[in-house]
């Protein structure tokens, strides 16, 4: 049985990575906090982790750290974080603490499924939402629009 620890303080995001992952042979366990967070993998190690950036007390960055804090004290197994963000830029803290996938809101079905089933196959999972058009320096035109370099 595979279990995921889903952790938001907004019920509508429990319920839509639970209706996601939810199957047969998979357990998921809402949880409202970040400390919850980490109570609930000290207690049990979950499969996965799947946590919202934005929570009231305890953030995701904040509990994807800790969790990698309790790992280095070998308080708990290495648990995989499948991190929410709220906007883009957040890519720098996902990858700061040690998550090993993210997502960036709004979230749909098929990347969900896709980042939770990489990350529990051991895998990781980068989503390329909303990045940006890369652009040369002293160019004008984005590359895929048939811009030409400097």
């Amino acid at each position: 049985m595979t279990v995921i620890v889903v952790a938001s303080d907004a019920p509508s995001v429990r319920r839509e990575v639970g209706s996601v992952t939810a199957g047969p042979d998979t357990e998921v366990v809402e949880v409202t906090s970040g400390p919850d967070v980490v109570k609930a993998v000290l207690e049990d190690p979950p499969d996965l982790v799947v946590v919202d950036m934005q929570m009231g007390n305890m953030g995701g960055m904040a509990v994807c750290l800790e969790l990698r804090l309790e790992e280095s004290y070998l308080d708990i197994p290495h648990v995989p974080v499948l991190m929410l963000l709220d906007r883009r830029p957040d890519v720098f803290l996902a990858r700061r603490s040690g998550a090993e996938g993210w997502l960036v809101k709004p979230l749909d079905p098929l990347r969900l499924r896709r980042a939770t089933r990489a990350l529990l196959a051991g895998g990781t999972f980068y989503d390329e939402s909303y990045q940006p058009v890369p652009v040369l320096v002293g160019s004008t035109a984005p590359l895929e629009q048939g811009g030409e370099p400097g």
